[in-house]
């Protein structure tokens, strides 16, 4: 909305009017308007959780501290989603098909997680939303992120040629026209583009139309896995808010790069134009965190349950997706999917001892693996892993994850020149 009215200003020789024309101001302005949001609406939103007393339902795990969480207001994540959405549809260009997906994936994960807090909360169901429903939302926001992709001829691509003399580049050329393309960034590699369609080139003339099949179930998976591993991460004060803001930067700094054509030929990667625009996106979600993060930090004033939690994962896995980078997300996102493995080696490591020994057997003392941590080895739970022998304080274990995640983005981004 400014942007327009700042662009009409901008022809009327109004000073100052033209800084709007700027990505990078308009996202430093989006990070510090989704903070003051965060920060002045979440004090009222929070006491009003208090008021209706929607309180976390905790669970008697034997963790130190637990039980002080008792009563500590839950649905926290309405607090981001909405200093999220008011700063863009403020700073944010509503024309640009980008902005409009990130909108929407927004807006439908915040519904999924708000509906699976209000039956934990208000029907006194510990279990939630079934999860048959949360996969078919998941699915659901999968296709249509695919189809918009699909079918908009704003979202296209200049894929980069390496131009070498002597088996050493020179240059980066771009085609001189923009395309649909099915290609990817992958790390690691000379050629750094992955093409879907060598999945399928195999169909011949039917390939062209079966890879955006591939390129739809590619994104249901990312939504899927990254959210349910964000939801799986939300277990300690400040966990999953701090690393969503780490992740969110380093994104915001990828699709800057990608948007830019200068920064693209430097880095060799595909030029998406009008990408750049999700680094004031990016600019209110590291905002509107960080103000969630001043109460949400240990001890936490209010928690964002699933609103908050399958939202922040599926904001990153779709915006990894907009511009190509969805294969840095095992390094990007690698705090998550440990926590998701950790859940997944302990069922399937029970379920086999049980079936095996009669007796289920576990690899760590409790998951997700941040509460292995708490928990004091040698404590009586029958678990090949039993260090940590003395608990690990919350704050400490947090903040180192947090130092890992911020290795990781810069691992993440680095990789772009590693090969």
């Amino acid at each position: 909305m400014l942007y327009n009215l700042f662009e009409y200003l901008d022809k009327l020789d109004f000073p100052g009017a033209g800084m709007f024309q700027f990505v990078t101001f308009r996202a430093a302005m989006s990070a510090v308007f989704a903070l003051l949001i965060a920060l002045t609406a979440g004090k009222s939103i929070i006491k009003k959780l208090q008021k209706k007393q929607i309180g976390e339902i905790i669970r008697n795990l034997d963790l130190e501290g637990q039980y002080s969480k008792r009563g500590t207001p839950t649905m926290g994540g309405v607090i981001i989603i909405l200093a999220i959405i008011i700063t863009i549809l403020l700073f944010g260009r509503l024309d640009n098909i980008y902005i409009q997906i990130m909108i929407i994936s927004t807006i439908w994960l915040g519904a999924l997680g708000f509906a699976d807090d209000y039956i934990k909360v208000f029907r006194k169901n510990k279990e939630g939303l079934k999860g048959k429903f949360k996969i078919v939302a998941q699915i659901g926001l999968g296709l249509i992120v695919g189809f918009m992709m699909y079918v908009s001829p704003n979202v296209v691509a200049l894929e980069n040629t390496e131009i070498r003399v002597n088996n050493v580049i020179e240059s980066v050329e771009y085609h001189e026209q923009p395309t649909k393309t099915t290609k990817t960034t992958i790390p690691f590699v000379k050629n750094n583009n992955f093409d879907y369609r060598s999945l399928v080139s195999w169909m011949g003339d039917f390939a062209d139309e079966a890879v955006w099949v591939i390129i739809v179930l590619v994104i249901i998976l990312i939504v899927t896995a990254v959210s349910n591993s964000a939801n799986l991460t939300d277990g300690l004060d400040g966990l999953a808010s701090g690393t969503s803001a780490i992740i969110g930067i380093a994104l915001g700094v990828l699709a800057y790069v990608s948007g830019r054509v200068d920064f693209s030929s430097y880095l060799n990667i595909m030029y998406i134009p009008g990408s750049d625009e999700l680094f004031v996106f990016a600019g209110a979600f590291v905002g509107a965190l960080v103000g969630f993060l001043w109460y949400n930090a240990y001890p936490a004033q209010v928690f964002m349950g699933d609103t908050g939690s399958l939202t922040l994962g599926g904001i990153i896995g779709v915006l990894a997706v907009l511009i190509h980078k969805e294969l840095l997300l095992p390094i990007l996102c690698g705090v998550f999917f440990v926590e998701a493995l950790s859940v997944i080696f302990q069922v399937s490591y029970f379920k086999f001892t049980r079936k095996k020994y009669g007796e289920g057997k576990r690899i760590f003392k409790m998951t997700p693996l941040h509460h292995h941590y708490q928990k004091p080895g040698n404590a009586g739970i029958d678990a090949l892993i039993q260090k940590p022998i003395v608990p690990i304080p919350e704050p400490k274990i947090v903040t180192r994850l947090w130092v890992i995640t911020i290795i990781l983005a810069i691992i993440a981004v680095a990789t772009l020149k590693m090969r």
